[in-house]
């Protein structure tokens, strides 16, 4: 099996104007999250509309996509199998440093029974009452729903998805419903359109930048 991991990227941003440019530690935060990936021993490509952005990863690194990606999922779908060709692929969110080896693994592994495959973990109270938060309503392995509301149950989902080749094939059969937008989720629109998310447990103790 063959694995690449994709770092969709676009610079611009409403709540953060150039995140994926932003210093952290003395580098783009683009650059740091995709030196992170590197850890793993995997390709890794950042993906963008952005020669900005393209322009601080490794040569050859980086894939300009069209302008007209509505969120990192669909800017994901124009490469695989298109300009790259691996059997997985793991979708890292470009604003997640502290993404780790463990994590992307763990979401990796759950591709061997699942077409799309995402992460959690545990919630503390303060995350429950944060928008800004994700939290993921699960039945053992997988995702039933994603929401940002304050919840007393649930637990916090991360931004790492995993898709097998047959995930384009699933995903541009799919129509978008209005909860995604309400929600500003993309991941909604597999569930809405009964694609099954494998849940794979993780440790996280990091940031997300939103």
């Amino acid at each position: 099996m063959t694995t690449a991991i994709l770092i969709p990227a676009r610079l611009a941003s409403s709540r953060f104007p150039k995140k994926m440019l932003a210093d952290l530690n003395g580098q783009p935060l683009i650059q740091y999250v995709y030196r992170q990936c590197l850890k793993t021993g995997y390709d890794v490509f950042v993906l963008t509309d952005s020669v900005e952005i393209a322009g601080v990863v490794d040569q050859g690194q980086s894939i300009l996509t069209s302008t007209d990606h509505e969120n990192g999922t669909s800017r994901c779908m124009e490469v695989i199998d298109n300009v790259l060709n691996y059997d997985r692929y793991i979708n890292v969110q470009g604003d997640m440093p502290d993404i780790t080896v463990d994590i992307i693994k763990a979401v990796e592994k759950t591709l061997d029974w699942f077409d799309v495959a995402t992460a959690y973990t545990k919630m503390n109270d303060q995350d429950r009452a944060d928008s800004n938060v994700v939290k993921m309503l699960h039945t053992r392995d997988r995702a039933h729903w994603f929401l940002r509301a304050s919840l007393g149950y649930g637990d916090r989902h991360l931004g790492v998805y995993g898709y097998t080749n047959a995930a384009k094939k699933l995903y541009q059969a799919t129509e978008k419903f209005p909860e995604e937008d309400i929600e500003k989720l993309e991941q909604l629109r597999w569930i809405q359109n009964g694609v099954e998310i494998g849940a794979a447990a993780v440790e996280f103790d990091g940031v997300e930048i939103n």
